[in-house]
């Protein structure tokens, strides 16, 4: 059987186990439909939470980033991992506590202003656009290599698949339909790392293949990439051309971003307790890092395969007939460009110009590099076909990254949706609406947000790859959500005031910063301090921090039942499992 009824098997299996979950689990009510009913086991909620933190940029993107960009790549994987851990520790049981739907709400709580949390709703959607725009760019990659058609048809697609299990399921739908995708993505992911590793250094496990002896020769993997890579003037795969400074800003974005990322942090209010959420955040993290330990290896493997397989191939025309032109060429002793070569170029994605006429690609450094298109979020679908594995291990690889694209996308619909029938109308403009009513708005909410966010999708190519694009959304959440969380967990004396203009100097610094550098000033010797728009979230956050904590204090305190609120939820039990203040507690004060 060839690759194209593996590919349909595997892609069309997955999707009609997703939609079929997404009907069996159907929200019902509005519980349901924002955290599941409260009672999702902390491991199934682990394997969900993984699903919905490894998204496109870490299925897709982040290898392919570390591939090209070498040691300068993995802050991707430093941030996201220290991130991770560090909002399982820091703020997860503690906001599970305090037991609201969403970040705006804990917001609009926790400061007793309405105004807050208007912003904090502002701050949420420009997070979660940001970031779903990145996702719908890896929909497009997955779907547009499966179906061979052009980038922008395969969103179009994709935003009809997210549609129908995201808008009827909600939470509880996506909750399970994570769960599966988990297992999807995860099998996809490891499952070709296995082979390729084998191939190449004869070690059948990745992590150790990606320190061990090339096969057959008495040397390293590692050392063999930097020699191929160096040879080609490129820079050696272990070095990088950021400053430290721009490492650290970036690893820290990354970092601080998750512990303020809406769409991660509701996952453990579907949890029955706060004990439950820390339960869950360590089974998410054991799920987690048997992707993210595999990333280093599956990125040094697709670029070495890469340069073997493409460099100095010779170039064979659309219009020819590829398998007779492949062994007219191999005849001959030449190399042909490989038919995975050929297949991605038809997305668009890869692309190719014959400087010299010689009909022959030359990749290389600098003006003479032939390969003049080449999209890194395509290297981990490619890798089985660069590799040459099994048609099945092709199908599961395009089914696995559908699986992590799709998985993020509809959390971040969640928080989307959840911000403006919750946060919005029920809270703020519509306060006596009706659960049915606040459930159809939650679904016409996310409709229309999946019709945006793939209109932003189409338009990534200027904000860079998918990993990249993420990165702008960490930076966002770093520093407009996570001083106001932090302050609001661990400082009392944090007022409406100081969390009021910490939100708005972290959002509005940031994203300036990031449209000029992207769209006005593009040269990277004009970034400030050297740091760049994706690092720049972590030095805003502490302006934001500081501008915070310099309000608070020159303002009034919180009323005192808001003090006697945030000693609370510290101590574990003094407050309800379903997110319900007690009864003796004072309301919300007016603004």
């Amino acid at each position: 059987m060839g690759q194209d009824f593996w590919t349909y098997f595997w892609v069309v299996g997955t999707f009609g186990t997703y939609i079929a979950i997404a009907l069996w689990a159907r929200a019902s009510s509005t519980d349901d439909f924002y955290v599941a009913g409260h009672d999702v086991h902390p491991m199934v909620n682990g394997m969900a939470t993984a699903a919905d933190w490894m998204s496109a940029a870490s299925f897709l993107s982040m290898a392919g980033l570390i591939a090209f960009l070498g040691y300068g790549g993995s802050v991707y994987l430093m941030g996201w991992t220290g991130g991770y851990v560090l909002l399982a520790l820091l703020l997860a049981p503690f906001l599970r506590e305090f037991g609201k739907f969403t970040v705006p709400d804990f917001v609009g709580d926790r400061y007793y202003s309405t105004a807050a949390r208007l912003i904090a709703v502002v701050c949420a959607l420009f997070v979660s656009f940001t970031y779903i725009a990145g996702q719908m760019k890896g929909v497009g990659v997955a779907f547009s290599g499966f179906l061979g058609v052009e980038f922008n048809t395969g969103i179009i697609v994709g935003m009809g698949i997210v549609f129908v299990y995201a808008v009827l399921g909600g939470m509880k739908g996506i909750t399970y339909t994570q769960v599966a995708q988990y297992c999807v993505l995860i099998f996809a992911y490891t499952v070709p790392a296995i082979f390729i590793s084998l191939i190449i250094t004869g070690n059948p496990i990745p992590q150790l293949g990606f320190i061990s002896n090339v096969k057959g020769e008495d040397i390293s993997m590692l050392e063999k990439l930097n020699t191929v890579v160096s040879d080609l003037g490129f820079l050696e795969y272990t070095k990088t051309d950021k400053t430290m400074l721009d490492v650290f800003a970036i690893t820290g974005a990354l970092m601080f971003g998750t512990a303020g990322l809406p769409h991660v942090i509701i996952r453990f209010f579907t949890v029955s307790s706060a004990g439950a959420a820390r339960v869950s955040a360590g089974w998410a993290l054991v799920f987690i890092a048997l992707l993210y330990t595999t990333a280093p290896a599956v990125a040094s493997f697709a670029r070495l395969n890469f340069i073997d397989t493409v460099n100095e191939s010779t170039y064979i025309a659309d219009d020819a007939d590829y398998d007779t032109e492949a062994a007219a060429i191999m005849a001959a002793g030449g190399k042909p460009t490989p038919k995975w070569f050929k297949d991605w170029e038809k997305t668009g994605l890869l692309g190719v110009e014959d400087k010299n006429g010689d009909g022959v690609i030359q990749y290389r450094a600098g003006a003479e590099n032939e390969v003049t298109k080449l999209d890194r979020d395509i290297f981990v679908m490619a890798n089985p076909s660069i590799a040459k594995l099994p048609a099945w291990v092709i199908g599961l690889v395009v089914a696995g990254g559908l699986a992590a694209a799709l998985s993020t996308a509809a959390g971040l619909l969640m928080v989307i949706s959840s911000s403006i029938s919750h946060d919005l109308c029920r809270r703020t403009f519509f306060k006596d609406m009706s659960d049915k009513d606040e459930l159809r708005v939650a679904r016409a909410s996310a409709a229309g947000a999946v019709i945006l966010a793939g209109i932003m999708g189409m338009n990534t190519a200027k904000l860079g790859f998918v990993a990249q694009v993420v990165a702008f959304a960490f930076g966002l959440a770093a520093a407009s959500l996570f001083p106001v969380i932090v302050l609001g967990i661990f400082w009392k004396r944090m007022n409406r005031e100081g969390a009021i203009a910490s939100m708005l100097t972290g959002l509005v610094s940031t994203f300036s910063y990031i449209y000029y550098f992207k769209f006005v000033d593009t040269d990277p010797a004009n970034w400030w301090f050297g740091v760049s728009p994706e690092g720049i979230g972590f030095l805003f956050m502490f302006l934001s921090l500081a501008v915070g904590v310099i309000v608070a204090l020159v303002t009034a305190p919180p009323p005192q039942d808001v003090q006697d609120l945030v000693e609370d939820i510290r101590v574990p039990g003094t407050r309800t499992s379903h997110g319900i203040a007690d009864e003796g507690m004072a309301p919300m004060p007016a603004e």
